[in-house]
């Protein structure tokens, strides 16, 4: 009977990392569509609309301009437009990493839960190395330099759903974080919805 778990283990991790391989075969212009301008007659090197955490670093008046790392030019916005494909490429495969460890960590709780207590301190290990990579995903996307162009699109597509799952899936962490030792209830809830909403983030891409 103890094999079963470890059977279980094993084809998850073999069905997440064919799920993720295969993910990542299709093409990238749908994921950095909104790096490259669409019309080139535009001539504008940065975009009107940008996040805050953009805006802060890469704007006009953003902390790299300002301390001349990196100023407002067409060469440099070349460069960093480069930069910003090899960050969201660097976040899609921590994305990967992160929701393999989210299996395992699902598993482990779920021992756990059912009374297995020496995994308690695999349990909050393996926590440590989801939050990790979670943040350090989240972190590349959020800093990268913006696109040359970044129209709002009114319909839905596959990078908008995937800006509203990062929304529920980065409040489920924090969650997920704060109800750790403090109720046993709301974590598991919320680890649930983390799960969910991050994996199906990662999946939307492939449609």
């Amino acid at each position: 009977m103890k094999s079963q778990p470890n059977s279980t283990l094993f084809y998850l991790i073999l069905f997440s990392i064919i799920f993720c391989l295969n993910l990542n075969a299709q093409t990238e212009d749908e994921l950095f569509n909104m790096i490259t301008p669409d019309d080139e007659s535009e001539t504008a090197i940065l975009p009107e609309r940008m996040i805050f955490t953009q805006r802060l670093l890469w704007g006009h008046k953003g902390l790299f301009r300002k301390t001349g790392i990196a100023p407002l030019n067409l060469e440099m916005r070349e460069k960093e437009l480069k930069l910003r494909k090899i960050m969201l490429k660097t976040h899609q495969y921590i994305g990967y990493t992160t929701l393999l460890a989210m299996i395992a960590q699902g598993i482990i709780g779920g021992k756990l839960y059912n009374g297995e207590s020496d995994l308690y301190e695999t349990h909050k290990r393996m926590g440590k190395i989801v939050n990790f990579g979670y943040f350090t995903g989240a972190g590349l996307s959020l800093f990268s330099p913006p696109p040359l162009l970044n129209r709002k699109v009114r319909r839905l597509n596959s990078i908008k759903a995937h800006k509203i799952l990062a929304t529920i899936h980065f409040s489920a962490m924090l969650s997920t974080n704060y109800f750790s030792d403090r109720d046993r209830g709301a974590h598991k809830a919320s680890a649930y919805t983390l799960f969910g909403s991050f994996a199906a983030a990662v999946l939307v891409f492939k449609f």
